[in-house]
């Protein structure tokens, strides 16, 4: 996606409702699984974002309306002071949330807990241990994740699931539904396989015949899934993805979600007003707004302003690799005017 940003935000108001914000913050990239989708996979990158520079963006979080704080990685759990992060940011009245590959959750679950953490989102792609941890090459991935899961709601923890869908495991998907909602698990989001190129399908009629339940299934009984569908809720929208593997987005004329979001990568100092949205330096040059001015942190710049109004007007003509989650979020806010806590 590449464009000019539109004139900066003019109106009275530098964040236009009064909705509360999520604040998503790679606090590293270093990683222990080896995701084939993951530019990531067994990293050892030796960036850690620190307490100093955590402590010194909680005061501009809180100034920007920021209630949600998510700590995303590479993984998160490998960050020797993620209790601590933990800790600090609950202390500042924020609810913490991070999202692992769960390997290692059920060893810092309750220290994670005592420490505030709201919410724990685990990313979980196949209905068994015998294909998830074959699709993340990571042997023990999915008893850990869901040891950690179970635990995460006896200690009173939101319990969220993560899942990267395409064609290698769509058909898992009934299943994984049964065993997440057998242990409790609360969210659960499916989001599309995403590789820089068209993904096919041979048979999209057989994906919406397996898959289309999943999302019409009674709440009561079953855990569904949130947000639209991975391959979309329209026909224009599944025309988009299976031919092109255009993700669903958010309905026009405007995506809302950059209202509600900040992004920052760490490591190269960028705040970016969606999660969705590119989020390394590449050969076009950084994406997003510098994090600091003047040495300092500094949100909700004149910069990022910019940035987030480009993308709330072309975000529902031009984003190639929504969410689906961030979809229905959008849309959710257009319709209702606003969203339960914890929805993205």
């Amino acid at each position: 996606m590449t464009g000019q940003p539109a004139p900066p935000h003019t109106g009275p108001e530098e964040h236009p409702g009064t909705r509360d914000r999520y604040l998503f913050i790679r606090i590293l990239e270093a990683c222990n699984a080896d995701c084939f989708m993951c530019e990531f996979a067994l990293s050892r990158d030796s960036f850690r974002f620190s307490l100093d520079d955590f402590d010194e963006l909680l005061p501009r979080a809180a100034e920007a309306k920021v209630r949600y704080i998510r700590f995303t990685g590479g993984e998160p759990l490998m960050h020797a002071d993620v209790v601590e992060l933990v800790r600090r940011g609950t202390d500042a009245d924020m609810r913490m949330s991070l999202i692992t590959n769960g390997m290692m959750l059920p060893r810092q679950i309750e220290r994670l807990a005592d420490a505030g953490l709201a919410q724990v989102i685990v990313s979980l792609d196949g209905g068994s241990a015998e294909t998830h941890d074959v699709y993340r090459r990571s042997p023990g991935m999915f008893d850990n994740g869901l040891r950690g899961l179970r635990a995460a709601t006896r200690l009173g923890v939101l319990p969220r699931v993560n899942s990267v869908v395409g064609p290698h495991n769509y058909t898992e998907m009934p299943q994984l539904q049964k065993v997440l909602t057998e242990a409790g698990v609360r969210q659960w989001e499916l989001s599309a396989l995403k590789l820089g190129r068209t993904i096919h399908y041979p048979d999209p009629d057989h994906v919406r015949a397996l898959c289309d339940p999943l999302y019409d299934a009674d709440p009561q009984e079953m855990l569904v899934p949130l947000g639209k569908r991975f391959y979309g809720d329209t026909p224009r929208e599944q025309e988009r993805y299976f031919r092109d593997s255009v993700t669903p987005r958010a309905a026009e004329p405007l995506c809302h979600v950059v209202d509600d979001v900040i992004y920052l990568d760490g490591k190269y100092g960028r705040a970016y007003a969606c999660s969705c949205l590119p989020h390394r330096e590449d050969d076009d040059g950084p994406g997003g707004a510098p994090l600091r001015e003047g040495g300092a942190i500094s949100l909700d710049t004149p910069a990022f302003r910019a940035h987030a109004d480009f993308f709330r007007r072309e975000g529902p003509r031009s984003c190639s690799g929504c969410s689906t989650t961030a979809a229905g979020y959008s849309d959710d806010v257009a319709r209702l005017g606003g969203v339960q806590a914890w929805q993205y």
